[in-house]
């Protein structure tokens, strides 16, 4: 999974992306994209690591590119802007992070501390970037159309619908909701609009207002998760050991931790679940795509056990911390034999029986 943060100058993107790592703050001034793995925690690995005893855990990832902060108040600004934009076209997810805390020391973008403000300028930035490319496309098919050519039907319906783009983007409207099929959106797949990709919204607030409430319903819909991260406080506490961080997460009230408010907001809005695997050599995590069959889980695993699949040995996590062990496991029936087009479910179990 590939997740670009973008925001505006001073947002404190790469501060937020330090506190979910646990790494240094990067030198300010940077003008190149930098690019983090940062591991997905999951609250079942350490009962899993205690039960199984692997030789090696392996998490899941996420593939976190931190954009420059951008700057629209002049040409040299907007055009650097735009370079870097063209260049995360291929990521999955973007994670929009907006700067709600006041610091004398950090200057705000347009001299203003203003989150929705912040929020709707980078909206319509990334729409215009994609109204460039829609305009450029429909340029080039209104060449093509006329030519009897053996991809002619195909250009004309690509025609039609790029010119319903340019009209969703015009009235102030991502790409996503002029997309009604599966054929229209396989048809621009490959040019990467901004504007198609699920968004996260992270707001960075101060230490004073981790308890403020921030609406964004009028500009974001009911679908888009909006997260508040204290990424100055939140990377203070990734630099303690495990005892003194939840001992001052308890005293300051916060109850779930930057990395996991996080990737939980990644995981919705990509619409991701994990299934584990474990055994003495490693315990690993899997993040699927909700509504994964086992076969196609498989081929996440291996393409050889997709290929000789007999069936997927499956019981609950929760089933499993419940009754102790396999053994009671099986012995209360709750390890299933399910076959290819069983569907997974979020924390299950999978021993996958495979011949080739």
């Amino acid at each position: 999974m590939k997740v670009a943060l973008i925001g505006l100058l001073q947002s404190g993107k790469s501060t937020i992306l330090a506190s979910l790592t646990g790494k240094a703050i990067p030198a300010i001034g940077s003008a190149s994209i930098e690019e983090t793995i940062v591991p997905v925690p999951d609250e079942r690995f350490d009962w899993l690591a205690e039960y199984s005893k692997p030789k090696k855990k392996t998490h899941a990832t996420i593939d976190c590119l931190d954009l420059p902060g951008f700057n629209f108040t002049d040409e040299h600004g907007r055009a650097a802007a735009r370079r870097l934009i063209g260049q995360i076209r291929t990521v999955e997810l973007l994670v929009l992070v907006v700067r709600a805390f006041d610091n004398p020391t950090v200057p705000p973008y347009r001299n203003m501390v203003d989150p929705a403000r912040d929020l709707a300028e980078l909206q319509t930035e990334l729409l215009l970037a994609d109204l460039e490319l829609v305009t450029t496309r429909i340029d080039k098919l209104e060449k093509q159309v006329h030519k009897p050519t053996k991809t002619q039907a195909h250009d004309k319906a690509e025609l039609a619908l790029q010119k319903k783009l340019a009209e969703a983007i015009e009235s102030e409207k991502p790409i996503s909701s002029a997309i009604e099929t599966l054929t229209e959106r396989d048809m621009i797949k490959s040019l990467g609009f901004l504007t198609l990709r699920p968004i996260v919204v992270a707001i960075n607030v101060g230490e004073d207002q981790l308890d403020r409430k921030f609406d964004f319903t009028e500009q974001l819909g009911d679908s888009v998760p909006v997260i508040k991260i204290c990424a100055k406080l939140e990377h203070e506490l990734s630099q303690l050991d495990a005892e003194s961080r939840a001992e001052f997460m308890a005293d300051l009230g916060i109850t779930e931790s930057a990395a996991s408010k996080f990737v939980k907001s990644c995981y919705s809005a990509l619409g991701l679940i994990s299934f584990l695997t474990i055994g003495s050599d490693e315990l690993r995590a899997w993040p699927i795509r909700k509504g994964t069959i086992a076969l196609d889980a498989a081929g996440k695993v291996h393409t050889d056990i997709k290929r000789g699949f007999i069936r997927a040995e499956t019981f609950g996590y929760d089933e499993l911390c419940e009754l102790g062990s396999e053994k009671a496991l099986k012995a209360a029936g709750k390890i299933r034999l399910e076959g290819k087009e069983y569907v997974v479910q979020d924390g299950d179990v999978i021993n996958f029986r495979f011949n080739v």
